[in-house]
């Protein structure tokens, strides 16, 4: 018998193609028809407040450091995971760097189910960074400034949909040894302990069967004592897809199947653009209850081989 169903209620770039981005195609124009004249994201009544910020207050020459997207949601919005589902933008930023600069991709934090109107999706609310490693050319001269630029594309939804983009610049200056910022480094911080972890394999088992063609089930199974017991605290958790082979709208139903023993039943997009199913399932197991000692996210990373 299942021990939850994870409901609409229950809250916490890649995008689908073929039919899943026509979905979300119209679904976009939908929400530029009830579109409000809210201002700009940099403007102080805008339902999201965007910002290039850094982990450091001074850059030394060769020493990589975070920057990144800060996001002030307004009470009631969300922007958008890196897949957000079958509605929705993901949030982006297309770095213009000088020369000899490299940035890695956005480190994503733990997502939250969220909701377009009355579907569910994959998205953040609230005050959060989203990190990004930047290394810097080792020739740089200490005492000159940079200034690093990007434009960060993103649509922020709640009573209304806003998407829009902002040309967001950074200046730093550079120095002999590199200084934290005592204003941003917690955020930075924070994000990294949100960001997904890998589940230990001496401990879990985590596989995935195809009950049908619009059915899987994942399974997590608890090999060690430590996790036999974590696990029994477990009561509700939420999958997040990351190919979009699972339907974000759909109930989720969790299932206790015995001691250290736990499996979630998923339904099979019809978006889904695979010319043929994945022989792996593909994304984040979240719980509130945390999957235990040595964790700081309550996310982890899902690579389940389908049977």
């Amino acid at each position: 018998m299942p021990i939850s169903k994870m409901s609409s209620n229950k809250g916490h770039g890649t995008r689908e193609k073929g039919r899943g981005s026509l979905v979300q195609l119209l679904l976009a124009i939908f929400a530029g028809l009830v579109l409000q004249q809210n201002a700009h994201a940099l403007e102080p009544n805008s339902p999201l407040q965007i910002a290039l910020v850094s982990e450091v207050k001074a850059v030394q020459p060769g020493k990589a450091f975070y920057a990144g997207l800060h996001l002030k949601h307004k009470e009631g919005y969300h922007t958008y995971w890196k897949f957000p589902g079958i509605v929705g933008v993901p949030i982006s930023l297309d770095w213009s760097l000088p020369d000899g600069w490299k940035a890695g991709g956005l480190e994503w934090p733990e997502p939250e189910q969220v909701h377009m109107f009355q579907i569910r999706a994959q998205g953040y609310h609230g005050d959060l960074v989203i990190p990004v490693r930047i290394t810097p050319p080792a020739d740089l001269k200490p005492g000159t400034k940079v200034t690093l630029a990007g434009k960060a594309a993103w649509m922020c939804c709640g009573r209304d949909c806003n998407p829009d983009f902002a040309d967001l610049t950074l200046e730093l200056p550079v120095t002999e040894t590199a200084e934290l910022d005592a204003k941003w480094e917690p955020a930075f911080v924070k994000a990294r302990e949100a960001a997904p972890q890998a589940l230990d394999e001496k401990a879990w088992a985590i596989t995935a069967t195809r009950k049908d063609k619009n059915l899987v089930t994942l399974h997590v199974t608890a090999k060690s004592d430590a996790a036999k017991q974590q696990l029994a605290s477990v009561k509700e958790v939420l999958f997040f897809t990351d190919d979009g082979y699972i339907h974000v709208d759909k109930d989720q139903i969790l299932r206790r199947d015995g001691d250290g023993k736990l499996s979630l039943e998923l339904t099979v997009s019809e978006y889904y653009d695979g010319k043929s199913p994945p022989a792996q399932l593909l994304g984040l197991l979240q719980t509130p209850q945390g999957w235990g000692k040595g964790f700081t996210s309550k996310t982890v990373i899902i690579k389940a081989p389908i049977e």
